[in-house]
């Protein structure tokens, strides 16, 4: 942790403001995935839940980033190799304007699996981040069929989650794995509430 995390964190702390973590640290995995609502451009949002019984691959991202656009392109190659094993690839972006700029980046990038959008709030919540990280991006997070969250970039993030083969490995090896619950859903379930 940097002294400017140190003398912030010991700010707050003077002022009685809890802080559930401290910058820079990591989440400790396996961890249960927290409930996901993403909005999508069509106006629907799918709950990250509806996907279980499945390995899941979330890229948090901007979409003005050139890794975050390689991160999308490299997804939807490994979700056309992976899918008929029980791959879901999923992108959220959560910069400024995200939900406008989704369906421009979907075309440009040919992202061939959901994107949706979230406030910054719900990203740091959901990847158990402190305010006080910089995160960079794209953030990774791979959750199993049991909805645990298996692997996750650290806020520096992590050169293997954006590596192809390490990443094609990682999701085989927990395809071969059982989940807990059937996957007899037809579809994804959707919510009205727009997080």
């Amino acid at each position: 942790m940097n002294m400017r995390s140190i003398v912030t964190a010991a700010v707050l702390l003077s002022f009685g403001i809890a802080l559930p973590q401290l910058a820079d640290a990591q989440p400790q995995l396996p961890r249960k995935a927290p409930e996901l609502t993403i909005a999508e451009p069509s106006g629907h949002s799918t709950l990250l839940s509806s996907y279980r019984g499945k390995v899941v691959v979330i890229a948090f991202i901007n979409t003005g980033c050139p890794h975050c656009q390689h991160q999308c392109e490299m997804m939807t190659q490994l979700y056309k190799e992976t899918k008929a094993s029980g791959v879901q690839m999923l992108a959220v972006a959560f910069n400024d304007n995200a939900a406008a700029l989704v369906p421009a980046f979907v075309r440009d990038f040919q992202v061939g699996f959901p994107v949706g959008s979230a406030m910054l709030d719900t990203f740091v919540n959901f990847m158990g981040f402190s305010f006080l990280d910089r995160p960079v991006v794209p953030q990774v997070v791979v959750i199993d069929r049991k909805g645990m969250i298996r692997a996750q970039s650290p806020p520096q993030g992590d050169a293997n989650l954006q590596d192809a083969a390490f990443l094609k490995n990682l999701i085989g090896t927990l395809a071969k794995e059982g989940a807990t619950t059937t996957t007899s859903k037809a579809s994804p379930k959707t919510s009205s509430n727009l997080h």
